[in-house]
C-alpha cells in the first residue's frame, strides 16, 4: 500500500510540474479604411511583449512589402520604432514563418500555434500582444492588449485611433 501512495504521489507531482498545454492564439486585427489621397497600406508587426520590462517575448508576424526591388521593402521595417528597437533589428528578412505581404482595409484574423515559433516556449503567465502600424504618406500607432498566456480565457479587445482599428485577442 505505501509503494503505492509513493507511486502516486510522484505522479501527481510530475504532472504539476509538466508545462501547460500548448494552446492557440487568435488575433483579429481590423486595418481601417482610410479616406486620404494617397493610400498605401500599412507595415504591421505582432509581437509579444513581457508587461513587466517591456521586452519583446518574440514576433509573431511582420507584414512589409517584401517583394519591392532589391528588398527596399526591408528597409522601411525600422519605421515601426517600438518593435524594431525590441525585436525587429537582430531580425533577418524575409523571416520563415513570420514574414508576409501587407494586408488590405478590413479585419485580419490569424491564428497562431502554441506548438511553434514564439509561442512554443512562451511561460504561462501575462503578456501584452502589441500591434504596431506605420504607413507611408501616413501614421504610426500601437495598440497593445493584455492577455494571458496559458489557460483558455475571455477575449481581450483594444482600439486604436488612426492606422489600426479593433485589436482582439483570445487564447483557445
Amino acid at each position: 500500500m505505501k509503494s503505492k501512495l509513493s507511486l502516486l504521489t510522484f505522479a501527481g507531482a510530475a504532472v504539476a510540474s509538466a508545462p501547460a498545454l500548448a494552446a492557440d492564439l487568435n488575433v483579429t486585427v481590423e486595418i481601417p479604411r482610410l479616406s486620404v489621397a494617397e493610400y498605401h497600406k500599412p507595415y504591421v508587426s505582432i509581437w509579444i511583449e513581457n508587461p513587466a520590462d517591456a521586452s519583446a517575448a518574440g514576433t509573431l508576424a511582420v507584414w512589409y512589402d517584401a517583394d519591392n526591388k532589391e528588398d527596399h521593402g526591408a528597409k522601411w521595417l525600422k519605421d515601426m520604432r517600438q518593435w524594431w528597437r525590441k525585436a525587429g533589428r537582430e531580425m533577418s528578412f524575409p523571416a520563415d514563418g513570420i514574414s508576409g505581404a501587407t494586408r488590405a482595409p478590413g479585419p485580419q484574423k490569424l491564428v497562431f500555434a502554441g506548438s511553434k515559433g514564439a509561442l512554443k516556449d512562451l511561460k504561462p503567465g501575462q503578456y501584452n500582444l502589441v500591434v504596431e502600424a506605420a504607413r507611408e504618406v501616413g501614421g504610426h500607432e500601437a495598440v497593445r492588449v493584455p492577455f494571458t498566456w496559458g489557460k483558455p480565457g475571455k477575449p481581450a479587445t483594444a482600439k486604436g485611433s488612426a492606422e489600426l482599428g479593433a485589436v482582439t485577442v483570445s487564447v483557445k
